[in-house]
């Protein structure tokens, strides 16, 4: 059997952070206890975000510097899918622009879903597949509950194959067992949890440190030999507790970025994997553990090749927008329903066939280019601008996601319906040629102008609720690094 592990990592955290501090103060007439959770932020999705946006902005984190050609499978690992009946990494697979001949798969049932995904990554590799396995979570808390200051949303993406590896897999160690921590039924919004002690002491005092025990042991290596150990849990000691029961160093105790996002759900050990990965050196070994209706344990071996090509977990957190508004956080995540008015009654319907035959176009970004002319056109037509009929040049597929745009015109309207008023839209020009109109997102209008550097995003466009039907396309953000880093987060402020 060949080395196998991880060739690419990636990551994507929403921009916007509730601080904490405002939720607990919120509900201190009737939670006054909230207030021992009040530190920090958390990480939440806006409301045109799911669990496959996030995912394709992880991937295409994962895969700068890769041949996306070279994907053979994609996996993509959440609890809060946002498909039963319809493949959400088919969905990942159009926005990335990958070849048809690939396969697909769903996974879910646990908050180990990420850790499966990436062991079936493993394993797919050892057959001779480049897979990328993605974990993502749009997660649902109950407002006042304290799973609603601890969780966050967010994605992770890893590049898995058998050569050029950045982490070597030393080997896996799995266990099952029906332990009911908590549990959502089908229809359900939010989680019902377990008692909080039972939990700490049984799962990860019992499970999870006999799980790494037994993984230690098949891979062949002492304790104190583990330089990064990851473990997502959010009651704080935890992690500590369980290294010191197996004999790790405290030292060796990843952060699990409590303060600076909260918990991601199934992505959460993948995203601290890849935060691992961005410092890692040659011949530090890692160790992963997942907890969920059972215990996932993986080891790696860092090489010394950077894993991290893109922004990275540090990159998109250091990409923040601080919210201190406890209403808006709650209409943005739906757990409040305003008034829309009129300007929001209108048939969301979307035509499948349509969709179908345009898909491309609209999941791709893909537009087309006359090689002889360099001109550039979206949305593609079988006549360009400046053609007429009988005159139809040569044209070629030119995809347009990964190509950076500027402003050329931009409005921000108060009268457009928009959950997240003003709506911010405009004329943008993409670099080598192509223009179209895009919405704009998680963008302060005051702070954007003619010229401001823009990137691509996939994200939700509308959503049928009349169906249960979402509708997605790309929109335009300031680009966090061409705008300069810490001034493009400003921006979005």
């Amino acid at each position: 059997m060949g080395l196998v592990g991880i060739v690419g990592a990636g990551a994507y955290v929403p921009c916007r952070r509730l601080q904490r501090r405002s939720a607990a103060d919120a509900h201190a007439w009737f939670a006054p206890g909230l207030k021992t959770l009040a530190k920090g932020e958390k990480a939440f999705a806006n409301w045109d975000e799911d669990a496959i946006t996030m995912a394709v902005e992880a991937a295409r984190d994962a895969l700068t510097g890769h041949d996306r050609a070279a994907v053979s499978k994609v996996l993509l690992a959440s609890t809060s899918h946002p498909f039963a009946d319809r493949q959400n990494a088919g969905i990942v697979k159009e926005a990335l622009n990958l070849p048809d001949a690939v396969g697909v798969l769903d996974l879910c049932g646990s908050q180990r879903a990420g850790t499966s995904a990436l062991i079936e990554a493993l394993d797919l590799a050892r057959a001779g597949h480049r897979t990328l396995c993605m974990a993502s979570e749009k997660r649902n808390a109950k407002p006042g509950s304290e799973t609603e200051l601890t969780s966050a949303d967010g994605a992770a993406a890893l590049l898995v194959g058998g050569d050029n590896l950045a982490a070597e897999l030393l080997g896996t160690h799995t266990v099952a067992i029906d332990f009911v921590d908590h549990f959502r039924a089908e229809g359900r919004r939010y989680d019902y949890s377990w008692e909080p002690r039972w939990v700490r002491d049984d799962g990860y005092g019992k499970i999870v440190v006999s799980a790494i025990r037994d993984a230690l042991k098949v891979v062949g290596i002492a304790a104190d030999a583990v330089d990064h150990f990851i473990a997502a849990t959010p009651m704080r000691g935890v992690n500590a507790a369980m290294a010191r029961a197996v004999g790790i160093p405290p030292d060796r105790v990843v952060d699990a970025l409590m303060d600076q996002m909260g918990d991601s759900g199934a992505t959460h050990p993948l995203l601290m994997l890849v935060h691992a990965l961005e410092r890692a050196k040659a011949g530090e070994t890692i160790l992963v553990v997942s907890f969920g209706a059972g215990c996932d344990v993986l080891v790696f071996r860092a090489t010394g090749k950077p894993a991290v090509g893109g922004l990275g977990v540090s990159g998109w957190l250091a990409r923040r927008r601080p919210e201190n508004n406890y209403v808006r956080y709650l209409a943005l995540k739906g757990e409040l329903e305003l008034e829309s008015g009129m300007r929001a009654e209108f048939d969301q319907k979307t035509p499948l066939t349509v969709l179908y035959r345009n898909r491309r176009a609209v999941f791709g970004l893909v537009g087309v280019r006359n090689p002889q002319t360099g001109a550039v056109q979206y949305p593609p037509t079988s006549l360009m601008v400046g053609e007429t009929v009988g005159e139809a040049g040569p044209q070629e597929p030119h995809p347009l996601a990964d190509r950076q745009a500027r402003v050329v015109t931009f409005t921000a309207d108060s009268l457009t319906y928009s959950p997240d008023p003003p709506c911010c839209y405009g004329a943008i020009e993409f670099e080598g040629g192509g223009r179209m109109t895009a919405e704009f997102v998680d963008v302060d209008p005051e702070r954007i102008e003619i010229g401001t550097p823009m990137r691509m995003m996939f994200r939700v466009k509308a959503r049928d609720t009349l169906r249960g039907f979402t509708h997605y396309f790309w929109k335009a953000t300031p680009d966090y690094l061409a705008v300069g880093g810490a001034d493009a987060a400003q921006a979005a402020e």
